[in-house]
């Protein structure tokens, strides 16, 4: 099935609802499905009042309980990821065409995939995808830190902000070494991974789809680009490690390895990024945590895993059930689209104690369900958490007195799962 023949059957407009559901509210809780400027307050009355509710406008069942997650997660003989990449809101005529004419024809890297298709794929790329590559990547790693950081601290005002000055460039330029693109297109593929997290996961119109459209068929070009010159060439990186399996019999295609990349490519820097800005909002926003992995770096790995529970990249990621079930005592019709908001897993008091607070001493922050839980556990978790590691011990070791700009309010963009900061405003002392 192509990402294009995958479009949901949930999509709908505001106030109508594709499976003959009613909703018992009509307030949803405070719950807007598209803004990220701070859904928790919703999050936290939907938990408490209406842990599984349907939202008529998005064509979803949302759910909010951690235990209720982790369990649909797990079950994927029930709960179908084939809908995880589907786009939000239906494409529209000239986008549909603009696509079909480019030829465009990607599909999820494993995200989206099931079982068998989803068990071989992963079983190649996890060979591909390894510590070995990691190891190799993390001295580059480390020096773009600190190049990034030391020309930050050259601006003369003393200002500057963490996205734009640090976490813009180097998950892009980490995962395009990786793979083997070209590291000098970081601006094009963050053009590209913006109109694929737009078209996939935003809310738009059919109008403002289009430049969207052109975008996914360059993507989608390139990666097939990618593939062919692995072929030709070979290579000492994750695309002809691929390659290379194929020709040694392995079971998988040129398009499934394209599919991959164009899977890879955008969470491999994407959710990074995120994830990257978040650590010095969150940290920098609670000053006596800062000051403690000043003072002990050892610190900086639970540093990590707690920002990622408190305010992880992705709050939110879709299911289809295949069959009559349901979730928390809620019935759930075969065809159904589930919502799951990790964002609200992650601060439920079930499981974690007052939830809500951010506490680097937490001792079972890293149950947190920001990578996902099952057999679609995130496959470079090991690599986005080894670059926000890098990032802070080299932040803190180089400006220990960063501060936010107290003044400059912080906005994310809106979207169904991904909560993104537009900047971190910072400065620091002369």
């Amino acid at each position: 099935m192509t990402m294009t023949s995958q479009t949901s059957q949930q999509s709908t407009s505001t106030g109508g609802c594709p499976f003959g559901h009613t909703s018992e509210s009509t307030s949803h809780h405070g719950y807007q499905p598209f803004d990220m400027h701070n859904p928790f307050p919703a999050y936290k009355e939907l938990r408490q009042e209406e842990p599984v509710m349907f939202d008529e406008r998005i064509g979803y069942w949302v759910v909010t309980k951690y235990d209720d997650i982790k369990t649909t997660f797990d079950d994927w003989e029930t709960f179908s990821s084939e809908n995880a990449q589907a786009p939000v809101r239906k494409r529209g005529p000239q986008a549909t065409q603009i696509m079909t004419d480019g030829g465009f024809t990607a599909y999820s890297g494993l995200s989206a995939r099931i079982p068998p298709e989803h068990t071989r794929i992963r079983a190649i790329a996890q060979k591909a995808f390894t510590p070995r590559r990691y190891k190799a990547l993390e001295p580059d790693i480390r020096a773009m830190v600190i190049d990034r950081v030391e020309k930050m601290l050259a601006n003369d005002q003393h200002v500057g902000d963490m996205v734009s000055d640090l976490a813009y460039d180097i998950p892009t330029i980490t995962i395009l070494t990786l793979i083997g693109a070209d590291i000098s297109m970081v601006d094009t593929y963050k053009r590209w991974s913006d109109s694929r997290a737009a078209m996939t996961w935003g809310d738009l119109s059919d109008e403002e789809q289009i430049p969207h459209a052109h975008n996914l068929v360059e993507y989608w070009q390139e990666c097939q680009r990618m593939v062919a010159d692995a072929h030709a060439h070979g290579g000492d990186n994750l695309t002809a490690d691929l390659v290379r399996a194929q020709q040694e019999g392995q079971e998988i295609t040129d398009h499934e390895i394209a599919s991959l990349l164009y899977s890879l490519l955008f969470a491999g820097h994407e959710t990074t990024t995120t994830l990257i800005s978040n650590c010095f909002r969150v940290l920098l926003d609670h000053p006596e945590q800062w000051q403690a992995i000043l003072e002990n770096p050892k610190l900086i790995p639970a540093a990590v895993d707690e920002v990622l529970r408190y305010s992880g990249s992705i709050v939110g990621w879709r299911r289809k059930a295949l069959k009559d079930t349901e979730i928390g005592g809620v019935a759930i019709k075969e065809g159904d689209g589930v919502l799951l908001l990790m964002g609200s897993a992650n601060r439920d008091e079930a499981r974690f104690e007052n939830g809500e607070e951010f506490d680097i001493s937490r001792a079972n922050a890293r149950e947190h369900l920001s990578f996902g839980f099952g057999i679609h556990y995130c496959l470079g978790n090991m690599l986005a958490k080894l670059q926000a590691k890098i990032c802070l011990e080299e932040v803190t070791r180089l400006v220990p007195s960063l501060h936010l700009v107290a003044d400059k309010a912080i906005g994310f963009r809106e979207n169904l799962s991904f909560r993104v900061p537009t900047s971190v405003p910072v400065t620091w002392n002369a």
